[in-house]
């Protein structure tokens, strides 16, 4: 017996240009998201900096954002700075027996590294205990170097994080470092290393 094959209706031309336009509105949405940080960048911030953890109730943080560069000097909050406005170029990281400049510090501190200050005069003893802990910091970006007029005798900063500490042996260095040192309050931890840097230090030449 001949059997009915019902054809297929066309879509009706309305329908096809709603269909159309919302493809184009997906295509655009999709350019946009994916060029936008290209193009126009925002600004980069790193992670909470707060934390839960009793040995550090006493950690101060701040809310600076990355990408601020400035060749002129900057007069910083806290001391030393833990963010801000800082200079285009870092300092390499490692062991300096004189203070670095602070805006190049800084940079580092974006990229995520550890800056462990103390004042001068303390002993070999308590220096080479500084290094030690600062060694536990599985991405090598560490900064240690004495600071004068610190708040205490010893302070460890990071973006947006900073404690106070009693002298080399405080037991809440190394809780701090277990914490912050990944880097994850810094905006620009996950792309930048504080190898291959200058060596600026604190100078009349750079104040």
């Amino acid at each position: 017996m001949p059997t009915d094959t019902k054809q297929p209706q066309a879509a009706n031309p309305a329908t096809k240009r709603i269909l159309l336009a919302l493809g184009v509105v997906v295509v655009v949405l999709a350019v946009f998201f994916v060029f936008k940080p290209i193009i126009s960048p925002g600004t980069p911030k790193g992670g909470d900096p707060s934390n839960d953890i009793a040995a550090l109730k006493a950690v101060k943080t701040y809310d600076y954002v990355g990408g601020e560069h400035t060749t002129d000097a900057v007069t910083y909050t806290e001391t030393p700075p833990a963010g801000g406005p800082h200079d285009p170029t870092w300092d390499d990281c490692g062991v300096y027996t004189t203070q670095p400049r602070n805006e190049n510090v800084v940079h580092d501190l974006e990229h995520g590294t550890v800056w462990v200050t103390y004042r001068p005069g303390l002993d070999q003893a308590g220096i080479s205990q500084l290094e030690t802990a600062l060694g536990t910091v599985k991405s090598e970006k560490t900064i240690l170097s004495p600071y004068p007029g610190l708040p205490a005798p010893v302070v460890v900063t990071v973006w947006n994080a900073q404690l106070e500490l009693t002298g080399p042996d405080d037991p809440r260095l190394p809780t701090f470092l277990g914490f912050y040192g990944d880097g994850h309050t810094a905006p620009e931890a996950a792309v930048a290393s504080c190898k291959g840097g200058a060596h600026i230090m604190a100078s009349p030449d750079h104040p």
